[in-house]
């Protein structure tokens, strides 16, 4: 009979293709998917490190769990919850130690052991009878062998628009980040181990994949002549691929955006004309104090080439806050940058400091009351840009990929090529493809729109109408 596995997914894109692998590794062993944790047989918390509170947020989850875990031995059922991830990798065995309902706490790179790891957990059910036997599992090592090396080749796939992880780790040392410390060092996976997969994943329904990667742009990956690629090269390979028709990678860093990168951008149709490149601040100053490598200025120059690439190119970016020691002055700096470089979208947030991270012990910190104002006053910066470009977009064709089912019956919701959501009517039939959608209006967060039965979008349309709404939001 098949067990039930049910993976509670937090923070970014890179977590959402772990969990997906996690279910690979499971499904020979007899796990498949479930809706609930109620139900389940195996619970996994993949968690983020990233956002404040993450910690104290697992927790949480874990006193609910407890309770399922409780009702399921009353029915005779035996429930194992894992934590995985990189508050696990941070916590490793003070998870274990706090919370005695966990059974297994594993980081990001040993995953592909889980098996292994379930054996050893059902063992202590068969010495302790209730789970208390013997000491819990716990596998936050770095291993010497790559992950990849030992995950199944098949699949479940992942849908129409698919994730696929070219690169882990980061030897940038931000110094408000804790990446490096639970992700590891830079890895990037060979290119015939990514083409592979990938065409895995297209034969299985993904018309459009995300290359993911802590630090994807410093992609640098083996190929199959002993040479080294670089991410532009890796995108005109994937490109070559039948079916693929959308290529986008996340997260990059300014510091790894070179030449090759910039050309294909403007070379290879399937990579969308968006990019999400974090900034984090406008202020040389603070800049340095994050160790980030870079300038305001630099950063500016960069997106000036890739818009001289690529003119109809949105931006989305990362923001912080009220970093120690930042003045109104710093802070200006920032909002200085938004208005020139102008955004389609963008994450800000308050600086919260994560402990074992250098800037946590840098003092001079910003009062709460302050930080506050300051995020209210770039969101609303933002959120202005934002809602501009998308209403710009009103009038525009645009070929659309329908992902999912709408709210309401009969509405399907996809995304265009500048990753703003579309909701139009359609039947289900055009769920996993791409469709041309006029658009109606645009909103904050969202564009509505309406299918189009007759011939294809012009994309000269899309240039320009793109073009000017970047043009509009610097403005």
């Amino acid at each position: 009979m098949a067990k039930k596995l049910f993976v509670k997914t937090y923070g970014c894109q890179m977590n959402v293709y772990d969990s997906a692998r996690m279910a690979d590794v499971l499904a020979p062993h007899g796990y498949e998917p479930g809706d609930s944790a109620e139900s389940a047989d195996l619970v996994i918390l993949n968690t983020c490190h990233i956002r404040e509170r993450a910690t104290e947020k697992v927790y949480s989850e874990l006193g609910r769990l407890r309770a399922l875990k409780d009702e399921a031995a009353r029915q005779g059922r035996r429930m194992l919850i894992g934590v995985a991830g990189c508050v696990a990798q941070a916590e490793g065995e003070e998870i274990a130690r706090r919370a005695p309902v966990v059974d297994l706490v594993f980081g990001p790179q040993t995953y592909h052991r889980l098996p292994e790891m379930l054996v050893r957990a059902l063992d202590r059910y068969t010495q302790g009878g209730t789970g208390s036997g013997g000491a819990r599992v716990v596998d936050t090592d770095f291993p010497a062998e790559a992950k990849f090396d030992h995950l199944p080749e098949e699949s479940r796939g992942q849908g129409a628009a698919a994730f696929l992880s070219v690169q882990e780790g980061c030897d940038k040392f931000c110094t408000f980040c804790v990446v490096p410390y639970t992700r590891g060092a830079e890895f990037s996976r060979p290119a015939a181990a990514v083409l592979a997969e990938a065409r895995r994943l297209v034969a299985a329904g993904a018309v459009e994949i995300t290359l993911l990667g802590q630090n994807v742009n410093a992609y640098h990956g083996e190929s199959a002549d002993g040479g080294i690629w670089g991410l532009g090269r890796l995108i005109r390979a994937l490109a070559e691929i039948e079916g693929l028709a959308r290529l986008r990678y996340t997260t990059s860093h300014p510091r790894d955006v070179d030449d090759e990168l910039v050309a294909a951008h403007r070379d290879v149709p399937a990579l969308m004309p968006y990019l999400h490149l974090p900034v984090q601040s406008g202020s040389d100053r603070v800049l340095a104090a994050m160790n980030r490598k870079h300038t305001a200025e630099t950063y500016r120059r960069i997106v000036d080439r890739l818009r001289e690439a690529r003119p109809d190119l949105a931006l989305s970016s990362d923001f912080i806050v009220g970093f120690p020691g930042e003045t109104d002055l710093d802070f200006a700096d920032t909002l200085r940058l938004v208005r020139e470089v102008g955004y389609a979208q963008a994450y800000s947030f308050k600086y919260s400091a994560r402990p074992g991270t250098p800037a946590a012990d840098m003092g001079e910190a910003v009062p709460e009351a302050v930080k506050a104002e300051r995020l209210a006053a770039l969101q609303q910066l933002i959120g202005a840009q934002q809602t501009a470009f998308n209403r710009s977009a009103a009038g525009s064709v645009q070929p659309v990929l329908f992902e999912r089912q709408g709210s309401r019956a009969g509405q399907l919701v996809g995304r265009g090529p500048w990753m703003q959501s579309v909701h139009a009517d359609a039947p289900d039939r055009l769920l996993g493809r791409i469709v041309p959608v006029r658009i109606l209006d645009g909103h904050a967060n969202s564009l509505s729109g309406a299918v189009v039965t007759a011939d294809g979008p012009d994309s000269n349309t899309h240039r320009v109408a793109v073009h000017s709404a970047i043009e509009r939001a610097i403005a």
